[in-house]
């Protein structure tokens, strides 16, 4: 899909009737995260101004912070946690060096099923598990080893799903085209053995194009002789900046039957495939056989051609270059194009790392100042002051964090990879109920868990949605209460059970009643998370 400056990548949710998998529909466009500067929706949005009374205020609140601190102890900050924060330092960086290349084995991986070395389903799919397990179990065993505070165990945890992730949707993918490739290639033997019955297959090509021809100068005479539009749906509205031209039918249809003949050969040598995605010729042939088994071919082989300027085809892509790249991208989705900004802007990487290292240092003055004092409360403190105590800061330290990790960090790097879709997250703040939040806070992990939890799990198990989006939700849990455990050395499941409770609560939310009062539905969903935090926190550390 084209528009006037840029192109859209849409997966559409497909599966042949001899497919394995179902992919589910993630869409790839150019277009910019809601806080950057230089995106025109928000710069005209009516609430801008309050995103500039927040940074002052902060600025403002920070400087109160530190001349208090000043006064009270001499020196702005005590830096007992910037201790906590460096230590070993160079040893989580090696780690995560370690961790980051041992990712490499997916390429001789990939080419290894591509080759039919070994088969995906299942041998590949058992093994690509079993590595996986091995790389999380790892990381942890080694966390555990070298004694790391909170702050490493957490980072190293975390980073090791990402990486975990981003090799199975690689892996996956290119499983699944393999797959695919095979299924493609039994469907033009056996549309190769039809056409022998209806005299060979240039005679079937041309008894296809003659047919469509027919059906196109029938549809254009239809369109004459009515004097109006054959699309079901009236006169379409163009999008902005599309222009338009009118011809007179009779040369209308000449042109499009002469488009036709240019566009598609008079006849398809026995195994060539379609470099593109345009369907396939016998298409149109008035068998319904061969038809249908074109039809199918078709679809296949648009699985195995991306849809960019590139027209990118498995399995050229499989190299260690394409997997860098892939690295680099701020997505957990593998495919094999995405769309492409045309330079680096330097002055764009240097505004994201300053906000970087700007915002952190207000993390870190929230975390150091108004946090971690009071996760040891005195014995007389109750715990509803405690949680009065931690509410704010918590909720501030959330806000800053996300604004680090998806519009600081995802940023730099997709424009170090000249990725052009910015969407890491949409408008969650606008939230209504549980479900609407875990769509749009995190795009990058639910765009991962959509297309291979999710819709893997109604192909592969048969699954109903209801189920697949229970298993969703368990396997998301307890990735969260694995990273608690190895942060806090204790199981306890707190955040495991919040998590499965968000299940009927998005039952309750899609209540029409409820749906229909969006401010309270907003309101709850405030005062969860403000609730969440601090409970969580006061869980953790003295249960």
């Amino acid at each position: 899909m084209t528009t006037k400056e840029t192109t859209a990548y849409i997966l559409k949710p497909f599966r042949s009737p001899r497919s394995k998998k179902l992919k589910a529909a993630v869409v790839f466009v150019p277009r910019l995260s809601h806080f950057d500067i230089e995106n025109e929706r928000s710069s005209t949005n009516e609430f801008r101004g309050f995103f500039t009374l927040f940074w002052i205020s902060i600025f403002i609140w920070t400087v109160r912070t530190y001349i208090r601190s000043i006064e009270t102890h001499g020196a702005p900050l005590n830096f007992r946690f910037a201790t906590t924060l460096s230590r070993d330092a160079r040893t989580l960086a090696l780690t995560d060096a370690v961790l980051v290349l041992s990712t490499g084995i997916c390429v001789p991986f990939a080419k290894a099923v591509s080759r039919g070395w070994i088969r995906y389903y299942w041998t590949g799919v058992a093994l690509q598990h079993m590595f996986q397990t091995f790389i999380l179990f790892a990381a942890i065993k080694w966390t555990f080893n070298r004694q790391w505070p909170w702050v490493q165990s957490g980072f190293l945890t975390l980073h090791t799903f990402t990486m975990i992730m981003k090799m199975h949707s690689y892996m996956a993918t290119n499983g699944y085209l393999c797959y695919a490739s095979k299924q493609s290639a039994e469907i033009l033997n056996q549309l190769r053995g039809a056409t022998s019955r209806v005299g060979g297959w240039e005679r079937a090509i041309s008894d296809a194009k003659k047919r469509r021809e027919d059906l196109e100068l029938e549809a254009d005479t239809g369109s004459s002789s009515t004097g109006t539009s054959s699309s079901p749906f009236g006169t379409l509205e163009l999008p902005e900046g599309v222009s338009t031209s009118y011809v007179q039918l009779p040369n209308a249809a000449a042109l499009r039957r002469r488009l036709i003949q240019v566009a598609e050969p008079t006849s398809v040598p026995d195994g060539d495939k379609p470099k593109d995605v345009a369907s396939h010729p016998l298409v149109h042939h008035p068998d319904p056989e061969i038809s249908a088994l074109a039809t199918e071919y078709s679809e296949l082989e648009s699985e195995l051609v991306s849809s960019g300027p590139e027209r990118v085809r498995w399995p050229e892509n499989i190299t260690f270059k394409n997997f860098a790249v892939y690295q680099l991208i701020p997505t957990l989705v593998y495919e094999l194009e995405y769309p492409r900004t045309k330079k680096i802007r330097p002055l764009y990487v240097f505004e994201k790392t300053v906000a970087t290292f700007g915002t952190f240092a207000l993390l870190y003055t929230t975390t150091e100042t108004f946090i971690l004092p009071y996760t040891n409360p005195s014995p007389e403190q109750s715990f509803a002051r405690t949680l009065l105590d931690l509410s704010l800061p918590f909720m501030l330290a959330y806000l800053l964090l996300f604004y680090i990790i998806f519009e600081c960090i995802c940023n730099g790097f997709a424009e170090l990879s000249y990725f052009a879709d910015r969407g890491f997250y949409e408008d969650w703040w606008n939230s209504t109920s549980w479900d609407e939040f875990s769509r749009k806070w995190n795009k990058p992990v639910h765009n991962f868990l959509l297309r291979h939890v999710y819709a893997s799990t109604i192909s592969s198990y048969q699954f109903s949605r209801s189920r697949a989006m229970f298993v969703t939700f368990l396997l998301s849990a307890a990735a969260h209460e694995l990273v608690m455990v190895v942060v806090t050395h204790k199981i306890r499941m707190y955040l495991f059970i919040l998590q499965l409770i968000q299940i009927p609560l998005i039952a309750v939310g899609r209540a029409p009643a409820i749906k229909r009062n969006k401010l309270l539905g907003n309101t709850v969903f405030w005062l969860g998370l403000y609730a969440g935090f601090p409970l969580l926190c006061v869980a953790y550390v003295f249960y």
